[in-house]
């Protein structure tokens, strides 16, 4: 195998061996969006002229993006079913869902701080911000601070503000 190759074959395994990857949109996969709608059809594959398996009707319900074809998204929901939706049926605002019991919404992003509120599982907020253990999101005008494990719809290493 000549030189070119063997490095343009090292690029590709490099390339393939990343976490997140760029895709037909630009943005990387996997990443977190939400539904834009109350009615959204989870098809078997992408397009049309698939089935559809599953009709969503939970607005801002936090999805994660496993892959794109064309205009078409495969998705993973909190309960782990994938399947296809068209790119118009999500939207780039962050919102994550509340896991396992209730859980504590508190003022900082410490164990100890004062309680804002208490959420049951299920319970969709919006993502304000992630920095390392914790998350800040606004749930029913209550804005606080939740542990990153306590949520589903952020990566585990993912920061932003």
């Amino acid at each position: 195998m000549g030189r070119v190759t063997t490095l343009a074959l090292v690029a590709l395994l490099i390339a393939a061996a990343s976490p997140a990857r760029a895709t037909e949109s630009g943005l990387p996969v996997p990443r977190f969006v939400s539904l834009r709608s109350d009615d959204v059809n989870l098809r078997t594959g992408p397009g049309v002229r698939y089935p559809v398996d599953w009709v969503f009707q939970r607005k801002t319900l936090p999805v994660e993006v496993l892959a794109e074809v064309d205009t078409w998204r495969k998705i993973r929901t909190p309960d782990g079913t994938e399947g296809w939706v068209h790119q118009s049926m999500l939207t780039g605002r962050r919102t994550a869902v509340v896991v396992g019991d209730i859980r504590t919404l508190r003022e900082g992003h410490d164990p100890n701080a004062p309680a804002v509120a208490r959420l049951e599982p299920g319970v969709i907020g919006s993502l304000l911000e992630c920095r390392d253990a914790w998350c800040r999101l606004e749930v029913a005008g209550q804005k606080g601070w939740l542990k990153r494990d306590e949520l589903w719809g952020v990566l585990p290493t993912e920061n932003f503000d």
